[in-house]
């Protein structure tokens, strides 16, 4: 694949997360919930949202220590993952993991790459298609991110 194809953004999309969840996912959180499902698979840029995050969700214990030490960025591309599972755990069974709500939809993220310098740029609801500009910075960083 040429870097004009990789650039062109068709195999990646966003995904705008709010804080501490975007940090939280760096460090480990292979779920992220979702009211409703998502069709796309694949490579997703981890956007931290702007919206700074509520001090009660900050001291919760299974937060607390997953984000110890770590700069919650805000309004910044700060990570990659690869989107390969989005389902609702049956009502009534054990959650898939820690993270998990009831009744929402989890996207499973796995290949989680953290990006050493964030990008900052606005995000949108739902997943979104990376400019060229803003996919030209990620893969400066991740040169050997592929589809």
């Amino acid at each position: 694949m040429s870097a004009a194809e990789l650039e062109g953004g068709d195999w990646i999309r966003g995904i705008t997360i709010r804080q501490p969840w975007a940090t939280c996912i760096l460090a480990g959180k292979s779920t992220e919930n979702r009211p409703k499902p998502w069709s796309w698979r694949g490579w997703v840029l981890l956007h931290a949202g702007m919206a700074k995050p509520e001090p009660a969700v900050l001291r919760d214990p299974l937060v607390a220590r997953t984000i110890r030490g770590r700069e919650l960025h805000r309004g910044a591309v700060i990570g990659v993952a690869r989107l390969t599972d989005c389902h609702q755990d049956p009502h009534g069974s054990p959650l898939c993991t820690e993270w998990a709500q009831t009744d929402a939809w989890h996207l499973v993220l796995t290949d989680v790459q953290e990006l050493a310098l964030p990008v900052p740029v606005g995000g949108q609801l739902g997943p979104w298609k990376p400019a060229p500009d803003l996919l030209s910075q990620v893969l400066q960083q991740l040169p050997d991110l592929r589809p």
